[in-house]
C-alpha cells in the first residue's frame, strides 16, 4: 500500500495557485517529462509508459480515456494536466483536394497546417513558429513578424487533430516559421514522431525546410536522419540576400561547404527549393552559377511557381521558362523537378489564411 504519511502535504497557498494555473499539456512530453508528472501525482513509474502509449499511439483525447491507470490517479491528473488535442478553427477546401487548415494557439496567434493528397501519398505540411524572423521577400508569414515559438506538443497538435491524421503518409516541415530558429522544440517533436515505440514514422518520410540558420543546421544533421529541403531561391549571395536577409548571417556558400561534408549518397535526401521570379532568378545565366554553386553535391532541385503575395513587385514566371529552366539543369548533372502548384484557389501562399485571420 502506498504510504500516504510520506507524501508531501500541499499547503493553502500552493493548493490556490496549482487550481488557478491553466492545465499542463501532456501531447509533447517525452518519458522524462511524463516520468516526473507521475512522481509529482504520486503514481507508480510505469504509468509513464502508460501515459505515453495513450498520447501517441492510442491517440485519447482526454485523460478519462486512460482506463489502465486508477480513477484516483486519473482525477489527479484532470485537475493539473490534459492530453491537448486542439481543433482547427477554421479549414478552406481546394478544388484539387488540399485542405488549409488553421489552429488557433493563444489569443490573437494563429498558425496553418496543410493537407495535400497526391495518389498514394498524403502529406502534411506543418508549421513551427508564429510568424517568421526571416523576413523572406516572397512569404506573407514573414510580414507578420515574430510572435511565438511553438512547443512540441502544438506541432504535434497539427498532425493529430486534422480529421485525415490516420491517412498521412508523409509530412514536411515547410508551413509557417523557420524550423531552424526553434531548434530544440521541432528536434522534440521530430523524436516523438519517428520513436519506434510510439508513433514509429520513419525518417525517410519527414523533410525539413530551412533558410539554413548558423549552427542550428549542423545540429539537425547530426541529431536527425530526417530529409533536409534548403530554401535557395538565388545562386548568388548578392540576388539571395534581396530575396532573403538571412543570407547576409550565414551564406548560401557557407551552407553548401557544410553540406559536402555529409553523406547524402544513402537513403537520406537533400533537395533545394528554389522559386522562379521573373527577371530576377530565372535567366540560363542564373542556371549556369546554380549548376556551379552545386557541382558534385548529391541532390535535387525543386521548381516552385510563385504563388502570388498582396502588395508584392515580385512575379512568377511562365511553365515553358520553368521547363527551359530544368532542362538545362538537369542536361547538367541537378535532378531537377517542377512541383505541382496546388490550393491556390484557397489562399495559397504561406502565411495567407493566418493573416486574414489576423486582420478581421
Amino acid at each position: 500500500m502506498e504510504d500516504w504519511a510520506e507524501r508531501p502535504r500541499l499547503g493553502p497557498e500552493m493548493i490556490k495557485r496549482l487550481m488557478s494555473e491553466p492545465k499542463k499539456r501532456l501531447l509533447g512530453m517525452d518519458l522524462a517529462e511524463l516520468q516526473a508528472v507521475a512522481k509529482e501525482m504520486g503514481m507508480p513509474g510505469f504509468a509513464a509508459r502508460q501515459m505515453m502509449e495513450w498520447v501517441y499511439v492510442r491517440r485519447v483525447r482526454s485523460i478519462d480515456e486512460m482506463t489502465n491507470l486508477s480513477l484516483k490517479h486519473r482525477e489527479a491528473l484532470n485537475r493539473h494536466y490534459e492530453v491537448g488535442l486542439t481543433d482547427p478553427v477554421e479549414a478552406m477546401h481546394s478544388k484539387d483536394g488540399t485542405i488549409k487548415y488553421l489552429f488557433k494557439i493563444r489569443e490573437g496567434q494563429f498558425v496553418e497546417a496543410v493537407y495535400i493528397p497526391d495518389d498514394e501519398r498524403a502529406t502534411l505540411c506543418v508549421s513551427s513558429q508564429v510568424g517568421c524572423k526571416m523576413h523572406c521577400a516572397f512569404c506573407m508569414t514573414g510580414r507578420q513578424g515574430f510572435s511565438a515559438h511553438l512547443t512540441a506538443g502544438e506541432i504535434l497538435n497539427q498532425f493529430y487533430a486534422i480529421p485525415e491524421s490516420a491517412s498521412l503518409t508523409n509530412v514536411v516541415m515547410m508551413g509557417m516559421g523557420e524550423p531552424l530558429d526553434n531548434t530544440d522544440e521541432v528536434l522534440k517533436a521530430l523524436r516523438l514522431l519517428t520513436d519506434p515505440k510510439l508513433m514509429a514514422w520513419s525518417p525517410r518520410r519527414i523533410t525539413l525546410s530551412t533558410v539554413g540558420v548558423r549552427g542550428n543546421l549542423k545540429r539537425f544533421l547530426d541529431e536527425s536522419d530526417c530529409h533536409l529541403a534548403i530554401s535557395l531561391h538565388a545562386p548568388t549571395p548578392q540576388v539571395r540576400s534581396e530575396l532573403m536577409p538571412a543570407e547576409r548571417i550565414y551564406s548560401i556558400s557557407e551552407m553548401v561547404e557544410l553540406l559536402r561534408t555529409y553523406d547524402f549518397t544513402g537513403q537520406r535526401r537533400l533537395s533545394f527549393e528554389y522559386i522562379l521570379f521573373d527577371g530576377v532568378n530565372d535567366t540560363m545565366a542564373d542556371a549556369r552559377k546554380l549548376v556551379r554553386l552545386l557541382d558534385g553535391l548529391q541532390c535535387r532541385i525543386n521548381l516552385i511557381r510563385f504563388h502570388a503575395i498582396p502588395d508584392s513587385e515580385l512575379d512568377g514566371v511562365p511553365m515553358e521558362r520553368m521547363v527551359a529552366f530544368r532542362d538545362y539543369l538537369t542536361r547538367h548533372g541537378l535532378f531537377t523537378t517542377i512541383r505541382a502548384s496546388r490550393g491556390e484557389d484557397i489562399y495559397a501562399a504561406c502565411g495567407m489564411l493566418s493573416t486574414k485571420k489576423l486582420k478581421s
